[in-house]
């Protein structure tokens, strides 16, 4: 039967080491976590400068779901698009320097709208290797020629794009490589679509909150001069510490991917109160520096803890510090004790990463202390 040709490859993945377990917490987003009654010191958030638990947040999203309710009833655009949704957008577009901003419910379907709203089956997209699911995801969905060139390899993507007769090009990237937290080489690659007359689409789900001049992002990070070909995606699940995400751009573009992304169009708006919440998590992040600057000296602690053990630390400027072990198997045991200890550090395997370069996946937060990472690095080393 069907049914059991899914037992079959369950038990196969499960050989392997790539089966996927979930746990369900019982406390709220933050360093400390308790599953099944087992307390724990969490390096597993994305919730890079703590907001996510933030009593400000907390309040706001209280006063939004009193003004406005809970759920918004409908799509943005039949009767879905509520004044928090509206002001929300033009404090994001504000915030991150561009023209306009649309909303999108995840930072997944924000990407799975605009590939296909802006390339089609005559048109090529050109993306990083190491592109995270929802972009490659994306272009299948776009019906376009896909290309992929090395991982941050711009002398590969010239050549694919000089020999590219497309009727419209798309280079498309992550800002924030999410499993090896480096990044991509944005001036660069938005030189190369000025010269190719190509969009530059750009997820910057792990740099939004966190890099750039008071956390406006990856773009800000590198001081990129205003261009109508940059698409700007950026989450709010993860450092802006709610939920959704957004596009900004150009106004043009705007309308356009209001026109065209089905993701947009055939969905329920996002909670009013989230959105008032999120209007809030802007201020916070706007005047986020000595949280930044608490993010940097952790990983650094953690850097220099490390530094002299076997395991392999990728060279990542951001809060994610990957711990490359190698084997499925070593690392979900590494994991395992780490959890038996009190720390829990997810272990990340193929196909999310490349087959031999399994991983332990720190995520560092400004609600980390000093403390709570000196006993990961004590962990690691002895089990090193």
């Amino acid at each position: 039967m069907i049914v059991d040709q899914l037992q079959s490859e369950l038990e196969a993945l499960q050989g392997d080491g790539l089966r996927r377990h979930r746990r369900t917490l019982e406390l709220p987003c933050g360093p400390q976590a308790r599953v099944d009654g087992h307390p724990l010191l969490s390096f597993c958030s994305n919730d890079y400068l703590g907001l996510a638990n933030d009593p400000a947040l907390i309040d706001a999203a209280c006063a939004g779901a009193r003004a406005w309710g809970v759920g918004s009833g409908a799509s943005h655009l039949v009767s879905g698009h509520l004044v928090p949704h509206a002001v929300l957008e033009q404090k994001l577009a504000d915030f991150t320097g561009f023209a306009r901003a649309l909303l999108f419910s995840t930072g997944y379907m924000a990407n799975l709208g605009i590939v296909p709203a802006l390339v089609g089956r005559t048109d090529a997209v050109f993306a990083d290797r190491l592109n995270h699911a929802s972009l490659i995801d994306a272009v299948q969905l776009s019906r376009a020629d896909s290309q992929r060139y090395p991982h941050g390899d711009l002398a590969a993507l010239e050549r694919l794009l000089a020999a590219s007769s497309a009727r419209r090009k798309l280079i498309l990237t992550d800002a924030v490589f999410s499993m090896d937290g480096d990044l991509a080489p944005l001036p660069g690659l938005l030189e190369l679509a000025e010269r190719f007359d190509a969009w530059l689409v750009v997820d910057d789900a792990h740099g939004f909150g966190v890099l750039g001049a008071q956390g406006r992002g990856s773009v800000a990070h590198f001081q990129l001069p205003a261009s109508r070909r940059l698409v700007y995606m950026g989450t709010l699940g993860k450092a802006a510490g709610g939920a959704g995400a957004f596009v900004a751009g150009d106004a043009t573009l705007v309308e356009w991917l209001q026109q065209r992304a089905r993701t947009c169009i055939f969905t329920t708006a996002g909670s009013p109160a989230i959105a008032c919440a999120l209007a809030t998590s802007l201020e916070l992040i706007a005047d986020g520096d000595a949280r930044r600057n608490r993010l940097w000296q952790l990983s650094a602690q953690l850097r220099d803890g490390l530094a002299d053990t076997r395991w392999q630390l990728l060279p990542s400027p951001t809060a994610i510090q990957p711990v490359i072990i190698g084997d499925n198997h070593e690392a979900l045991r590494v994991a395992t004790e780490l959890y038996q200890r009190g720390l829990w550090v997810p272990a990340i395997r193929p196909p999310t990463v490349p087959r031999g370069t399994a991983r332990l996946r720190v995520s560092l937060t400004a609600a980390h202390t000093p403390e709570q990472v000196a006993r990961l690095i004590d962990a690691l080393r002895e089990l090193a």
